[in-house]
Order: C-alpha cells, then structure tokens, then sequence
C-alpha cells in the first residue's frame, strides 16, 4: 500500500494499516487536521466547507468520512456529491465559504485516491499551510465538538449547472456562435464526473451532435485514466467512425483536458493550453505562465504577440502564484491544465473547452488546421525509479556541472535550456521517482537529451 503527502494533496491506496495507505483512521486524521488549522485562523464562530467527488469506487465511502470528521469538527459542510475538481472550487467562491475539500487522486487508476485540501479562495493550500497540517495529523493533538456545536451537514446539487452558467457569462464564451458552427463532437469521460459536466456544457453550448463513450460515472477505469495518446484509443477510433470534428477527453476530476483532431490523432495535451492561450491573447494581450515541465510553444506564442512569458515551479498552486506575481491573463500547465483568472485560478477543463469551441468557431478552422499554426516541439517523459540509496542532491549537482555552458535553472529540480529545446529533471511530488523531461524540434533530438541525463544518473549509481 501506499500514502503519500505532498502539495498534491494527501493521496494514496485505499485499504491497508494506518500509515500505509490511505485507510478510513488516515481520512479521518488529515481531515480533522486540516479543520482545525483553519478555525484556528478564523475569527468566524461557525466555519463552512464544500465537498465534492470524482467517481471513484471509494468516493462514497470517503466522502462520508470527510464530511462527518468536518461536522464533528463543529463545521458546516456543504456536499456537492458527485463533481469536478473546477466545480468545488468555484463553488467555495460563490459561497465565500473557508475551505474545501476535493476527494479525488485525479490520473491516478481506480484503487488510489486523494484529499485534496482548498483555502477560502477555492484554491490549494500553501506548502506551508500543508506542513502545518501534516505535522498535526501526526500528533493528532485536535479536538472534536461537543454534541450542541456539531456542523451541519447540506447537499447541494446543482454545483455543476453553477459553474457552467459562469463559464457561459465571460466574454470571450460565445454560445451562438458555438451553435451555429454545427459541431460534431465525441466525448470520453473516462466512467468518471467528466461524463457528467462536458456533456452537459456541450449542450449548455449549443452542441447538438454529442457522441458519449465512457461517460456513466461509476468510476470503472475502462482504460488509464491519464489522457495520454495511447490510453484514449477507442476515442479516436470513435471520432473517425462518427465524422466528428474532434474527440474530448478528461481526466476524472476534470481539471486535464486532452483532444483528438478530426483525423483521429491527438492535438497534443502541451498545445490545449496554447491554442487557448492564443486566442485569449488576441482579445486580451498579457502575460502567460505555465510550469517548466511544459512546451516551449506557449512562450514561442506568447512573444509573437509583443507580450512575456514566465515560468513557474511545477504544480498549480506555484504556477497560480507565479501567475498572480506577472498580473498574467492565462496560464496553467502542459498536461492539459488551463487556468483562466477571469473566472478562477484553478486548472479547469470546462472553460477549456467553451473558449476553444468559440476560437475553431470564429476561425471557421478544423483542429487539424489550427494544430499547423503552431511551433511544432516534441517531448519525451521518461522516469527512474527512485530507492532510499539515492542521493537527490547529489544528481542535481552533477547535471548542473555537466551543463554549466547552457543556462540552467534550479527552481524545480534542474532545467537545461539548449537553442533547440531542454531537458528537466525533478522529483515527482506523487511517487518515488525521478521525471526526466525532455523537448527539441524531433524526436530523437528530445530522446537524445533524456538518454544522456539518464547516463549521468546511472554512473552515480
């Protein structure tokens, strides 16, 4: 089994001893851990908390622990049952509520899953604020409300029609146009909440020709729930059999989004955030951010435009923050994650995909064609297995003296930038490994780079 505690969140293996994985005692302490620490920040006499759910097999039974550890905390809980990660999020703004809780281990296949912990801005916590909960939890010196002073407990259905409306009121959402482009569209919700909102927005659009596949919330995986090319292939065999425009697929919180073009090849999960971000700064010129894992394409992009481009630590809440430094107007990360400020800071998928649809719609243009338009990169993601022998600082300093004629950047891990593209190494803030990520103008170029740091790693071992 396995736990493991992060600013990702507290993520892991359900089942097993305490400790071990991510067992009911562990939910139960994390949580109330959690409570805690924000009352204890609050002037407020009664503080209120969203809770919302992928489909996971286990988000029943952790969400009944959840949200009874909030109550016994004396918090009020507001449950939005089955949702998206974008939805609870928004849903903690519209309530100017003081925190929530998301229960999902996003990419992560069926048997994990995952606390992820929001402060009153529907946003995730801090690292600091994160220690300060994790060190309590493993005290547990916290204490529980009397009977009179128990949180109540609200469901609330509509949390997903909420974040559609707001996503249907920005500007740059134009929900005729959308209509009238005719779009033909397959969707893959993965058997999780996606299947649930991307439809419903789609509708909520305009579209009429929606071809679901894997969109019953149950949450039985029917392939890796990471939208990467070769886990979505009945999805692109289902957009060339149905003649569709373009396949959507998510991850099962829906804060990724991934799309297949009309020839049944994918778009690239680096370029969603680009093609957004390109027709965001058509209309709104400014800043863009996305985290160093991620294609150098959005910089290329960002400074055809006259504007700048910034790079942020991998992880939301540090490109947030870099974002909110640079005043930027998009931002997000490679995976697919767009985060657009105009309706909140966080990854979200649905407004991904409204201010897409209206980008093809105004252009007149397939996926295939706007996919042309941009700097063409490729990237391999490569990993090694870390074991406790292994001396992390110890790799970062090699590498950093083996380039010391390129520029190299330590912010997250080590980053090398070439003329042609980079390579980054990092450890990976969910599992025991090392990311070794690599880009340039081919394939093998971007292979090459990988295989030479993963050379200067084996040589210390």
């Amino acid at each position: 089994m396995t736990l493991i505690k992060s600013i990702s969140g507290i993520r892991g293996t359900i089942g097993g001893k305490p400790g071990e994985g991510l067992s009911p005692v562990d939910v139960v302490k994390f949580t109330s851990a959690f409570a805690q620490i924000l009352k204890a920040n609050s002037a407020k006499d009664k503080l209120t908390f969203v809770v919302g759910r992928d489909a996971r097999i286990s988000g029943q039974m952790v969400e009944n622990l959840v949200v009874a550890s909030l109550s016994g905390m004396g918090i009020d809980v507001v449950n939005t049952g089955l949702s998206t990660t974008p939805t609870v999020e928004m849903e903690v703004i519209n309530r100017k509520a003081d925190g929530g809780v998301i229960l999902t281990a996003s990419h992560n296949p069926k048997q994990w899953n995952a606390l992820k912990l929001l402060n009153e801005k529907g946003e995730f916590i801090s690292a600091d604020l994160g220690k300060q909960v994790l060190d309590l939890a493993d005290s547990m010196d916290f204490n529980f409300t009397d009977v009179d002073d128990l949180g109540k407990i609200s469901f609330y259905e509509n949390s997903i029609d909420d974040h559609i409306q707001k996503i249907l009121e920005l500007d740059l959402v134009d929900k005729e146009l959308i209509a009238k482009a005719g779009f033909n569209i397959v969707v893959d919700g993965v058997n999780s909440t996606g299947g649930i909102a991307i439809p419903k927005l789609l509708k909520e659009l305009g579209v009429e020709h929606i071809t679901e596949i894997f969109c019953e919330p149950n949450g039985e995986f029917p392939h890796n729930p990471e939208p990467l090319p070769e886990n979505v292939i009945d999805l692109c065999n289902a957009v060339v059999k149905n003649k569709a425009d373009m396949g959507i697929v998510v991850d099962p919180d829906v804060d990724r989004l991934a799309l297949v073009m009309e020839n049944g090849v994918m778009f690239g999960e680096e370029y969603t955030l680009v093609a957004v971000a390109d027709y965001i700064l058509q209309n709104t010129p400014g800043s863009t951010v996305s985290n160093l894992s991620s294609t150098r394409a959005l910089k290329d992009v960002t400074e055809q435009f006259g504007c700048e481009y910034s790079s942020a630590a991998v992880g939301e809440v540090n490109v947030v923050e870099k974002m909110r430094e640079v005043d930027a107007i998009i931002g997000g990360e490679g995976n697919g994650g767009i985060i657009y400020p105009t309706l909140h800071a966080g990854r979200d998928a649905l407004v991904g995909v409204a201010l897409l649809l209206t980008y093809l719609a105004k252009r007149k243009i397939k996926l295939s064609e706007l996919r042309k338009t941009y700097p063409n990169y490729f990237m391999s993601k490569n990993k090694i297995e870390l074991d406790k022998n292994s001396n992390v600082n110890e790799i970062f300093e090699t590498v950093k003296s083996s380039y010391k004629d390129f520029p190299v950047s330590d912010i997250d891990g080590i980053k090398i930038d070439f003329p042609d593209g980079w390579v980054q190494l990092r450890t990976s803030n969910t599992e025991p490994i090392m990311r070794i990520y690599s880009e340039s103008t081919t394939m093998e170029k971007a292979n090459n780079y990988a295989d030479e740091i993963k050379k200067i790693i084996l040589n210390l071992n």
